[in-house]
């Protein structure tokens, strides 16, 4: 079960800038395997903490990509954009289409609803991969820290 968790937490670490693999929930997936070794008392505060900030974390990286987008001057469309792209984006053939589907996505939404100014609409793109930038930021610092809790607690029994 431990090796179990261990790679889980790095698989989730992985995911966490591959968006084809929910990071998070995958890091969280590790810790909840210490809870099952007979060895290790596992703080339930931890566990349920790592959860709900998990459970926020997975809601954010999808509302943070569109935020940026608002923030950048983007109308709706280039919210619509945005997550459209982020969903094309991870099923694109190209290597990054998972970065440059957010960004391409505002881009045509806001093209869409404003054809005639370009500038509005390569800000609101820029505030879309500024939002994924962030959003991809905190799930790497989430797993690092759940990988930091999962080194913690089973030292004890791995040495």
């Amino acid at each position: 079960m431990l090796i179990l968790g261990l790679a889980l937490i790095i698989i989730g670490f992985l995911g966490s800038f591959l968006p084809v693999l929910p990071g998070p929930p995958l890091s969280w997936a590790g810790l909840l395997c210490l809870h099952f070794i007979d060895k290790i008392t596992l703080n339930p505060w931890i566990l349920w903490g790592s959860f709900i900030a998990m459970l926020i974390i997975t809601v954010l990286d999808y509302i943070i990509p569109a935020q940026g987008t608002k923030r950048f001057g983007g109308s709706n469309y280039g919210v619509w954009g945005t997550n459209i792209g982020l969903i094309v984006g991870i099923f694109a053939p190209i290597p990054a289409g998972f970065i440059l589907g957010p960004f391409i996505g505002a881009f045509i939404g806001e093209i869409i609803y404003n054809s005639d100014d370009i500038t509005r609409a390569l800000k609101a793109a820029i505030g879309s991969f500024i939002g994924f930038l962030v959003g991809t930021f905190i799930k790497i610092v989430y797993c690092l820290i759940i990988l930091g809790l999962f080194l913690y607690y089973a030292w004890d029994v791995v040495f």
